[in-house]
């Protein structure tokens, strides 16, 4: 039998659905706690609870004296031919960043190889997206070295895809197919992106190839789906 979800938890669940359909923008005062729980039909008490739980995860802050406020919108993020991290957070008004978690050199797994039509080893880049400051997306992208020598010793410099991939040759790339799924948070991806274990995440699969229709990457990206609006 399934267990039931504690209430505090259904509650926070609804107001971060308030948040990313854009009922309560970035500073917006929310309701009171009495308001919310004459609308959830609850205690004082368990709003506090679920308030606790938003503030956690940096969605809402509390001011003294003055209520809880939304500390921040949803981040529009474009999926289509031209995926570029960069530029797309500059369009929606945020300040993109990167964080280099590893870089390694290993074989391919089956998949990775049939994805990449055929390599024998593979530059992984693992790393963290973030806009002003806060996590949004954890990632893994993977590149056939057999065509790409080189990459590896790029990400050493540079944090960027686009910039690393000009540096061994490849001047523009675009995306060939990205499949999205629901999924629960890990607890590693909750540890990346500051949410809670058991969370809802949005992993996409990503295969990127340079003019000639040629795979150059393959990955999976887990984004924090109250913090990140994908649109297609």
């Amino acid at each position: 039998m399934r267990d039931k979800t504690p209430i505090w938890k259904a509650i926070a669940n609804a107001l971060r659905d308030d948040l990313v359909q854009g009922r309560y923008v970035q500073g917006d005062k929310i309701p009171t706690e009495a308001s919310l729980a004459d609308r959830f039909g609850v205690n004082r008490h368990t709003v506090r609870h679920a308030l606790s739980h938003l503030i956690e995860e940096g969605l809402l802050r509390s001011r003294r004296g003055s209520g809880v406020f939304v500390t921040a919108q949803p981040t529009e993020y474009p999926i289509g031919t031209r995926v570029r991290f960069h530029e797309n957070l500059l369009a929606a008004g945020r300040i993109p960043d990167k964080k280099v978690l590893s870089v390694e050199v290993r074989q391919p797994s089956e998949g990775e190889k049939a994805a990449l039509k055929g390599t024998e080893r593979v530059c992984a880049y693992h790393g963290l997206s973030r806009a002003d400051g806060q996590p949004i997306a954890l990632f893994e992208s993977v590149f056939p070295l057999d065509r790409l020598p080189g990459l590896d010793l790029a990400f050493q410099e540079v944090s960027s895809v686009t910039e690393a991939l000009k540096r061994v040759g490849v001047t523009d790339f675009t995306r060939a197919s990205t499949h999205l799924t629901a999924i629960m948070a890990t607890a590693t991806h909750a540890l990346h992106l500051h949410i809670s274990e058991g969370s809802p995440v949005l992993r996409t699969t990503n295969l990127n190839v340079d003019p000639e229709g040629t795979p150059i990457e393959y990955g999976r990206t887990y984004f924090a789906s109250e913090r990140v609006t994908l649109t297609v």
